[in-house]
């Protein structure tokens, strides 16, 4: 499985928000195929941002640490054959 430098999170489950361990982050949608373009969402100083896709809630919770996410199904490790 790939790591990625950057955690990616995907919404296939509907939620409203996601609250992320990092302020920097990609938004892919919904897993592949159903993905949309793959955007770096930088929070900057806020503790939250909106996907301009999928118009999913992002908050920031500094208690998840970077990379983990809530709920946890949203965190999207690409799958790729060594």
């Amino acid at each position: 499985m790939a790591e990625h430098g950057v955690p990616h999170f995907q919404n296939d489950l509907g939620v409203a928000t996601i609250h992320v361990g990092a302020r920097e982050f990609m938004c892919i949608g919904a897993r592949p195929p159903f993905d949309h373009p793959h955007i770096f969402i930088d929070m900057g100083d806020s503790d939250e941002a909106i996907c301009s896709y999928c118009s999913t809630l992002y908050k920031f919770d500094p208690s998840l640490g970077s990379g983990r996410c809530e709920p946890p199904e949203c965190k999207w490790a690409d799958e790729v054959a060594a």
